[in-house]
C-alpha cells in the first residue's frame, strides 16, 4: 500500500512513518503514526463499537479516534480537552480490532493517546490525588490492596453494608460513593498471598506452570483462583505461585498512567522469569492482554525489552492453555442451563473463543446455550463502570436482555471485570442467576467425579 503525498512520488508507509515526527504530542510512547495510517476510514468498525452506538457521534468511534490521533500527529489538531474527553469515553473493548479488514491495532492506539493527554493536560487536584492514591499508592502494592480488601470484608460482613443500603446514607453522602459501592463483590477467602506456594500435581506429571494471581482475583474471586490451581493439579501439572508478582497494571494502562504500568511490568518480568517454566498462566483476561503486551509497552527499555518478550511469549489464558494441551475428561455430571459471555479481552483482544466453549462442553449434563451478541462488551472495561456509570449501565442493559433471552440458569465468564458487571446487572434486572468462571465450573465437575461412588 502507498500513501501520494504533494511534493512527489509514492512513498511507503514505512517511509512516512520514519518521516514522522510526534507532531502536537506532547510526550514520547505516542500512537504509532504508521499504525494509524494503516487506518481506511471504511467504517466496517462502526456497529460493534458500544460508544457509538449509544452515542451514534463520529467523533465516538473508532475511526473518529484514528482521525483525531492522525491530526495531532501531523501538526492539525492538539492534545487538548476535547482530544482527551473522546480518547476517555472509549471502553478500549477492541470489538473494532475484530471487524477490522486491515486489523488495525486499535487498542494500543488509544491506550498510548490517553497517555499523552495525562502527560500534556492539567488536571484538577481532586483527580491528582485519587490517581496518587488508588494508582500509585494502592494497586501497586499487593498488600496495602489485601488490608483494603479486609477492610470491605468487614464492612460487609458486620452488618454496616446491609445498614448503609437500608437506610439510603451512601446516596445522601455522595451518589457517586453509593454507584461504586453497588458494583462491590462479595468478599469470602481470599487466595493466599504469592509466596512461591507450589503445588503438586495429581496423577503424572505434564510439567510445570507458573501461575499470575493477580490484583483483584485473590481478593474479589479467591475461590476461582484456588479452582484454577486444582483444574492445573487435575490435569498434570505443578502450580507455581511466585513471590514478588503483583498487579499487571491493566489499569494503568487504559488511565493513561504508562510510567508506573512500566514499573509494574518490570517487577512481574523479574518475578516469573526467575523459575524455568512451561506457561505463565492467567485466570483474568484483562490481565492476560496487559501481560502478553508487555514487549509494546517496554519497547524503548535497553534491560527489559527483550526480556519482555522472554516473558510474553510464555503468557496463556487458562482457557487457551487446557484447551492446547487437552483436559482429563470430567466425571461429575453439572445438570445446568448456561450462557457464556466473551470478555471483550479474550474474545477481541486474544483471540480466544472456541476454548472456553470447548472446556465447558467437556462437562457432562452441562447446556450450553449462545446468546446473541455474546462478544459485545458488558460495559465493565476495567473500571469505566466507575468513572462513567450512566453509559456503562446503558451498555449493561442490552447485555443483561440478550441473557434473559437464552433462559440460562447462569452466566459463565472468563474475567474478573465481566462478572463483577453480570453480577451488578443481574441484581438490577431482578434475575437469581448465578456468575461464574469457567474455571469454578470445571473444578467442580471434577470434584463430584471424585466424590461419586465407584461403579
Amino acid at each position: 500500500m502507498v500513501k501520494t503525498v504533494a511534493s512527489g512520488p509514492p512513498i511507503s508507509l514505512v517511509e512516512l512513518a520514519k518521516q514522522a515526527t510526534l507532531g502536537n504530542y506532547p510526550a514520547p510512547d505516542a500512537p504509532n503514526y504508521a499504525e494509524i495510517l494503516r487506518c481506511t476510514h471504511c467504517g466496517l468498525c462502526l456497529d460493534h463499537c458500544p460508544t457509538y452506538r449509544v452515542l451514534g457521534v463520529e467523533s465516538d468511534s473508532p475511526r473518529g479516534r484514528i482521525y483525531q490521533m492522525r491530526a495531532v500527529a501531523e501538526g492539525r489538531y492538539e492534545v487538548n480537552a476535547d482530544f482527551a474527553e473522546h480518547m476517555n469515553v472509549c471502553l478500549a473493548c477492541r470489538a473494532c480490532e475484530t471487524a477490522c479488514p486491515a486489523n488495525v491495532g486499535f487498542g494500543q492506539l488509544v491506550e498510548a493517546a490517553r497517555w499523552e493527554a495525562v502527560a500534556g493536560l492539567p488536571m484538577s487536584r481532586r483527580e491528582r490525588f485519587w490517581r496518587w492514591l488508588i494508582l500509585r499508592q494502592l494497586f501497586p502494592h499487593p498488600q496495602r490492596l489485601r488490608w483494603a480488601g479486609w477492610l470491605l470484608r468487614f464492612y460487609q460482613r458486620s452488618g454496616l453494608q446491609s445498614l448503609a443500603r437500608r437506610t439510603g446514607i451512601l446516596r445522601f453522602l455522595s451518589p457517586r460513593l453509593a454507584q461504586m459501592e453497588s458494583l462491590a463483590p462479595q468478599f469470602g477467602h481470599f487466595f493466599p498471598a504469592a509466596r512461591n506456594q507450589f503445588y503438586l500435581a495429581r496423577g503424572k506429571s505434564r510439567g510445570t506452570v507458573a501461575f499470575f494471581s493477580g490484583c483483584i482475583m485473590p481478593l474479589a474471586y479467591g475461590a476461582t483462583n484456588m479452582a484454577t490451581v486444582r483444574v492445573l493439579q487435575r490435569n498434570g501439572f505443578h502450580v507455581l505461585v511466585p513471590a514478588g508478582q503483583g498487579c499487571c497494571g491493566a489499569i494503568h494502562i487504559h488511565t493513561g498512567e504508562r510510567p508506573t504500568a512500566k514499573e509494574m511490568a518490570r517487577r512481574n518480568i523479574d518475578a516469573f522469569l526467575r523459575e524455568e517454566v512451561e506457561a505463565i498462566i492467567t485466570n483474568a483476561a484483562g490481565c492476560g492482554v496487559a501481560l502478553k503486551e508487555y514487549p509494546e509497552l517496554l519497547h524503548d527499555d535497553p534491560v527489559y525489552a527483550k526480556r519482555a518478550k522472554t516473558f510474553s511469549a510464555k503468557v496463556k489464558d487458562v482457557n487457551e492453555f487446557l484447551a492446547e494441551k487437552g483436559i482429563a475428561p470430567p466425571e461429575g455430571e453439572i445438570k445446568a442451563r448456561v450462557t457464556y459471555q466473551d470478555p471483550c479481552h479474550l474474545a477481541h483482544g486474544q483471540k480466544v473463543r472456541n476454548q472456553p466453549r470447548a472446556l465447558l462442553q467437556a462437562i457432562p449434563g452441562l447446556q450450553l446455550v449462545e446468546m446473541r451478541d455474546s462478544d459485545r462488551c458488558c460495559g465493565s472495561a476495567g473500571i469505566y463502570n466507575l468513572v462513567r456509570y450512566d453509559l456503562s449501565m446503558k451498555i449493561l442493559e442490552e447485555k443483561m436482555d440478550n441473557v434473559k433471552a437464552t433462559g440460562a440458569e447462569m452466566i459463565v465468564s472468563a474475567n474478573p471485570g465481566c462478572m463483577l458487571q453480570l453480577e451488578a446487572g443481574c441484581r438490577r434486572a431482578g434475575l437469581n442467576l448465578q456468575v461464574v468462571h469457567v474455571m469454578d465450573l470445571l473444578d467442580r465437575a471434577y470434584r463430584k467425579g471424585s466424590a461419586a461412588p465407584s461403579p
